[in-house]
């Protein structure tokens, strides 16, 4: 199994600007130009001029992305299916039904898709594994996380199971598994089973203190109200990551521009180091 996520740059506040990593892992298998995407954020144009396998030009209009699977209904994991509206058939998307009701309802994405490609829906069943059809050799899994839903569910602030996925995926001749989650507020034992059984954790690194978006007066929520499980601090994503098995490649993704750990000689990151904890990067590759 090989996971990529494209060279993209995003602004930070920084400057020169780091690399700013978005929301999505692709996974293949085997197969270059088989790809499937673990959400689809706004700049999905630019990782697929910026990463060949997106865009094998085997036809007009063609794309390696053989289907999405959504983890939410967030705005920034799906504004990138409109940039895909263009597909030369239906697209497969694979997502929860509470996903979907919000990407119906709220945040209309099925119904304007609708006047494009079309959406070829693949309802997402919780804790049941699944392959998709076009990619063969990987099995994935669906797992409840508790993080938010958006601000456009009627579930924003009481999210229900299937708002939030995290997503483990196995490779099936290798044996190797890979979590992902990039909106994870807290640890229930389900996750945390998942977590120690893979081989690489992708989880939330969204924020580096359950205050900081306050303390920016860049909004009046904690970290944790927005569904994001900040690093540092009690029971804060490194001290969870700590415990996880010695063999576990811990990686951190869904970082927002203000956490400090995007400054390489921030004394956060260098805490992160020695924590045996990765930060990714735009144009990261895992192979497991």
């Amino acid at each position: 199994m090989e996971l990529q996520l494209p060279a993209v740059q995003c602004s930070s506040q920084r400057k020169p600007p780091s690399p700013c990593p978005h929301p999505v892992v692709y996974c293949s298998h085997s197969q270059p130009n088989r790809l499937v995407a673990g959400n689809a954020s706004p700049d999905v144009l630019q990782q697929i001029k910026a990463f060949p396998a997106l865009q094998p030009a085997r036809a007009l209009r063609d794309t390696g992305i053989a289907a999405v699977l959504l983890m939410d209904a967030q705005i920034d994991h799906t504004t990138g299916l409109l940039m895909l509206r263009e597909h030369r058939q239906k697209l497969p998307l694979y997502c929860h039904t509470l996903v979907r009701e919000d990407l119906s309802t709220g945040n209309p994405l099925f119904k304007v898709l609708e006047h494009y490609c079309g959406i070829d829906w693949q309802e997402l069943h919780l804790q049941k594994t699944f392959q998709v059809p076009s990619l063969s050799g990987l099995e994935f899994e669906a797992l409840p996380l508790i993080s938010n839903a958006p601000p456009y569910s009627p579930h924003r602030d009481k999210p229900q199971p299937g708002d939030n996925i995290g997503l483990s995926v196995k490779d099936q001749t290798s044996g190797k598994t890979l979590f992902y989650a990039p909106g994870l507020a807290q640890i229930e034992p389900h996750v945390w089973k998942a977590m120690q059984e893979a081989d690489c954790v992708m989880v939330d690194g969204t924020l580096w203190t359950d205050d900081e978006m306050i303390s920016l007066g860049a909004s009046k929520k904690t970290s944790r109200a927005m569904g994001h499980m900040p690093q540092s601090g009690a029971e804060g994503m490194i001290e969870w990551l700590d415990k996880l098995p010695a063999h576990v490649r811990k990686v951190l993704i869904h970082i927002n521009n203000t956490n400090p750990i995007l400054d390489e000689i921030s004394p956060q990151r260098q805490t992160l180091t020695a924590h045996g904890i990765e930060v990714a990067f735009d144009g990261m590759e895992i192979e497991l």
